[in-house]
């Protein structure tokens, strides 16, 4: 089914919209739980909430790529899941050594409102996307949007993880030099 017509079926409240959601998107939306969490229930316990909550949210949101809507929700919700369990011991895991690697390079939460609004700061990041190379930025949102092992991202696009490494690196440089540039204290 079309994304448009799961859309419709959210929007005229049809519990068929759910199916055709978890047909469509279960999987990847259980990929990027578990990429975070490392944990079976706890990533399916996250695609539940995921659908629970596109359902409060359609209407009156109407997403324009339903999967990146899913997909963000599905990020949200497993960040916050997993923040609650380590919320008193730090972990160990992919979205910790994610976040690690680029904290040199982005602005915390706080000083960046007091720099540049939301809006501001996405468009940025966009253009910095958008000046990477087709692999590089593959490799950068594997890595730090869907928290994907390096060995992993290696693994799929046929690379050493060394390759992948050396790639992050500089993309993380080169994210750093334009929030610089920007005027973005980091």
């Amino acid at each position: 089914m079309e994304d448009d017509q799961i859309i419709k079926l959210y929007w005229a409240r049809s519990e068929d919209a759910i199916t055709q959601t978890a047909r469509k998107y279960g999987s990847y939306c259980y990929t990027i739980a578990y990429n975070i969490l490392h944990s079976s229930e706890d990533s399916e316990e996250c695609v539940n909430d995921t659908y629970m909550k596109t359902w409060s949210s359609l209407p009156p949101q109407r997403p324009r790529k339903l999967s990146a809507f899913l997909g963000k929700i599905t990020r949200n919700l497993s960040l916050d899941r997993y923040r609650h369990y380590t919320a008193e011991k730090r972990g160990s895991g992919q979205p910790v050594l994610a976040l690690e690697e680029l904290s040199g390079c982005v602005p915390a939460t706080d000083s960046t409102e007091k720099v540049l609004d939301q809006m501001e700061l996405t468009a940025l990041l966009n253009r910095f996307l958008a000046s990477l190379s087709s692999e590089s930025r593959k490799c950068f949102m594997r890595r730090y949007w869907y928290f994907s092992p390096v060995s992993e991202i290696a693994r799929d696009y046929g690379m050493t993880e060394s390759k992948v490494k050396m790639s992050l690196l500089r993309s993380r440089n080169k994210l750093r030099e334009m929030m610089e540039k920007e005027g973005v204290s980091l």
